[in-house]
């Protein structure tokens, strides 16, 4: 009975190992990048692990974001060779929270090609956005919570032509603001004096031109203090390595309010991973696979 104890002690630690046994994981690539995995270089594919053993070929123009095992954030992007055990050591001093991995693999777990299939032939309810001749990509209210105060908000215009007219309320139905736009996104600042005093906003867009073609409306809404305070701490020891606004930490933080159901954060944070790299196909992918999966769009 003690030897097969020991047996199965020493076979759970060797798959524990084994499991870690990576210095990083591949979150974005773009370009003709490669890793050479013995004597073979072989395409590099997001969600790949590479070893110290490993290198990779970085094409012009490329870019490659990565995660350490211990959760340290990295971002390539100078045409060359790398080999991944100078990387390793080029990191392995920097501060490092390995929760942070929790996000790595529910980001690569939410954009697997097995997740991507089944949402493909999955069938659902009716979205109540279909009814309207523009869909705001906001969530559904009972998940409307908001962290931060930035938050960047689009929508799909569907026949509906700019310009746009937005317009937002506070929870009596007294107009705080009304602007034109011609783009199909704005970004509020909940810090603004104009909406300092608002615990909820209500969100409308119409066509100028037509205004029956119009918006569902959609409520954003500050988190209590209490809930404020809880999340930032939480930010605080899990998130503290990805401080630095570069477009693989901006990616990181959306996995991170999605798995916390703060969806309105985590649009405005691929939002931004975008735009820091908007010829990077990964993040905008991500972005439209986020929307599906929640149901804001299909």
């Amino acid at each position: 009975m003690k030897t097969l104890k020991l047996t199965l002690l020493f076979a759970l630690l060797a798959s524990f190992v084994s499991a870690q046994d990576y210095a990083f994981k591949v979150l974005a690539t773009k370009g003709s990048n490669e890793v050479k995995s013995g004597n073979d270089w072989v395409p590099l594919k997001t969600g790949a692990s590479l070893h110290d053993t490993d290198e990779l070929k970085i094409s012009d123009n490329a870019y490659v974001g990565l995660v350490h095992s211990k959760g340290t954030p990295l971002e390539l992007k100078k045409a060359g060779n790398y080999p991944v055990k100078k990387l390793d050591d080029e990191v392995k001093d920097k501060p490092t929270t390995g929760v942070l991995n929790k996000y790595t693999d529910f980001i690569l777990s939410s954009n697997s090609a097995e997740n991507k299939k089944n949402r493909l032939s999955a069938t659902g309810a009716v979205s109540r956005g279909e009814a309207y001749a523009i869909k705001l990509m906001l969530p559904e209210n009972q998940y409307s919570g908001i962290f931060n105060n930035e938050a960047i908000i689009t929508w799909d215009n569907g026949k509906a032509t700019g310009p746009y007219v937005v317009t937002l309320k506070n929870m009596f139905e007294d107009e705080l603001v009304k602007f034109e736009t011609p783009e199909t996104s704005f970004k509020i600042n909940l810090s603004d004096a104009r909406y300092a005093k608002e615990g909820a906003i209500l969100v409308e867009v119409h066509s100028k031109a037509d205004p029956k073609l119009v918006s569902d409306r959609h409520l954003i809404k500050r988190l209590t203090p209490a809930e404020q305070a809880g999340l930032k701490t939480k930010i605080d020891n899990e998130m503290g390595g990805t401080m630095e606004p570069t477009a693989l930490n901006k990616y990181l933080r959306a996995g991170f309010f999605e798995e916390n159901k703060l969806l309105i954060d985590a649009i405005t944070a691929y939002e931004e991973a975008i735009q820091l790299a908007p010829d990077v196909p990964t993040y905008q992918e991500a972005l439209d696979e986020f929307l599906v999966r929640n149901g804001i769009k299909k």
